[in-house]
């Protein structure tokens, strides 16, 4: 399991190109056969792909996290972007179909992704209290729908973990398509100084791009993003981005609260 420390805003400022993607892109998440995890001291979430072939992948017990297994002190969110595949807790088989979720609360101790095709995009979060696992799949998470097409950023929100959905500690999760024609996402934009944030950009076409913004509002900063990678995201940043076609992205929080509306905006006209 690969380890990220926090770097502050004054620290940020100062990195060249690589040194930026180095600290906050996670370049290669999905790699057939195999679990990649990716543990980042923001709010210590661990963000990871697994990619089952005809054998299933059971989540492991990496030394890092000092437990007696995985889930022993964490919650697990788990999103489907493949094809349609199974996940089995402690004996229990969830379907998971594209763009599905699951849900598996602390002490859960056997996780096994089955399903050629699948790709599982996960997010982990340490968890104080047990929620039960739960599923949901896409048609049950209510669309709210956003933007306009006049402004290029008309979108489809997708929320799965959180306040009024699948109950949790304090993992937030869910997806946004954008609309063929729009191509910005979270803008105007907005921080959350008390939860860091992950994205996950899929269905990009492979010869496109996002250009994700982060930084403060004050001093923004570039990173050019390829379909199936990913996006740390520090308390203190702004997360925004504009892709060379429509795209999709999977957003998770961990921090202090579950409120999805809980962000302070920035303007427009403040950002630098």
């Amino acid at each position: 399991m690969e380890q990220r420390f926090a770097v502050s805003p004054r620290e940020t400022a100062q990195l060249n190109t690589a040194e930026l993607r180095e600290h906050f892109l996670i370049e290669q998440l999905f790699v057939t056969g195999e679990i990649t995890l990716v543990y980042t001291h923001y709010d210590r979430m661990i963000v990871g792909g697994v990619v089952p072939t005809s054998q299933a992948i059971s989540l492991p017990n990496p030394g890092e996290l000092k437990a007696n297994f995985f889930l022993e002190r964490r919650e697990l969110g788990i999103l489907n972007v493949g094809s349609a595949g199974q996940v089995t807790v402690d004996g229990q088989t969830y379907e998971l179909g594209n763009q599905d979720c699951l849900y598996v609360g602390r002490g859960s101790k056997d996780v096994q992704f089955a399903g050629e095709g699948a790709r599982y995009y996960v997010l982990s979060a340490p968890a104080h209290k047990e929620y039960p696992t739960t599923r949901r799949t896409q048609a049950e998470a209510t669309p709210v729908e956003m933007g306009a097409l006049e402004t290029a950023n008309q979108r489809t929100i997708y929320k799965y973990i959180y306040n009024e959905g699948i109950q949790s500690c304090q993992l937030v999760m869910g997806l946004t398509q954008l609309k063929t024609g729009s191509v910005w996402n979270t803008m105007p934009s907005h921080t959350h100084t008390r939860r860091m944030e992950a994205y996950l950009y899929f269905n990009l076409p492979e010869n496109q791009r996002v250009l994700h913004l982060m930084g403060q509002p004050s001093e923004t900063r570039p990173l050019w993003v390829s379909n199936e990678q990913a996006i740390l995201s520090p308390p203190w940043s702004i997360h925004t981005g504009c892709g060379t076609s429509a795209y999709a992205f999977i957003w998770g929080m961990a921090g202090e609260n579950l409120e999805y509306t809980d962000m302070d905006p920035v303007g427009i006209y403040d950002l630098r």
